[in-house]
């Protein structure tokens, strides 16, 4: 039985909490900040949870981290 590859990219970017959910940084932070208020900017420094809908795929792409 060959052992399961593990998706670098989504291992980078996706790290799972002691209770089992899924944590992600959030998007639209790298560039054209100038354009968004600081209200939105400061609110995308907070980490985000997956949705459930899309755990499914996480734990297909990481299959050691669960």
């Amino acid at each position: 039985m060959p052992k399961h590859k593990t998706n670098k990219g989504a291992a980078k970017r996706l790290r799972v909490t002691a209770t089992g959910k899924v944590k992600h940084k959030k998007a639209f932070l790298r560039h054209i900040l100038t354009s968004k208020t600081a209200k939105n900017k400061r609110q995308l420094r907070k980490g985000g949870m997956l949705d459930a809908s899309d755990v499914k795929e996480a734990r297909r792409l990481l299959p050691y981290m669960f």
